[in-house]
């Protein structure tokens, strides 16, 4: 089961099942507008440690939970006629990024099935759509990127020079949801100074 979690009213609220969760937010608001799928798990080591269970985590997380979150929403969305989703993929769903190899995979299938949901849903006025961020400063990146040899190896490939901010990714996440990206849909838009533009 996923577990979904979701603010009505200021108020965080805590479901199991994307089904149940789309139910709630539609009992409270008569409607879904936007969904961000905001879920994930990462890895950080080499290839050869992985394991299937690790695995198996990162893929129910990053793209099972993401896949029925999705498909929840639309069941409300294109009755309506319209409808944002918005998936958190990542940098390294579009290049290869050492010692994350269940994570690039399972980042990489979340833009692969944004593809696919636009194709499918945009016809019907939902658009589907990706974020991929370079490196983030949050509290689950903070211990590596305090570490000064390894925030320079980060550095050195992002020519903007400096990594991303909770508020980079926001704002690109609140323009895909407004009445602004009508016509984006399918698209992966990257927030990574330029990391995947060499």
């Amino acid at each position: 089961m996923t577990a979904v979690s979701f603010s009505i009213e200021g108020q965080v609220v805590l479901v199991t099942g994307a089904e149940r969760a789309v139910a709630q937010v539609v009992d409270a608001f008569g409607r879904l507008d936007i969904l961000v799928n905001n879920a994930g798990l990462g890895t950080n080591h080499d290839a050869i440690d992985a394991t299937e269970a690790e695995w198996d985590e990162l893929f129910a997380v990053n793209v099972r939970g993401l896949f029925f979150a999705s498909q929840s929403a639309a069941r409300v969305m294109l009755p309506q006629g319209s409808g944002r989703i918005i998936n958190m993929a990542s940098q390294a769903g579009l290049v290869g990024i050492p010692r994350h190899a269940a994570y690039s995979a399972s980042k990489a299938a979340v833009i692969g099935l944004t593809r696919v949901l636009a194709l499918e849903w945009s016809p019907q006025g939902v658009t589907v759509n990706a974020v991929a961020p370079t490196w983030v400063y949050t509290p689950g990146t903070a211990e590596r990127l305090d570490d000064p040899a390894f925030l320079a190896s980060v550095l050195e490939r992002i020519p903007a020079g400096r990594v991303a901010t909770t508020a980079d990714v926001a704002a690109a996440v609140l323009y895909l949801a407004s009445p602004a990206a009508g016509m984006v849909t399918g698209t992966v838009l990257t927030v990574d100074g330029g990391w995947t533009a060499r």
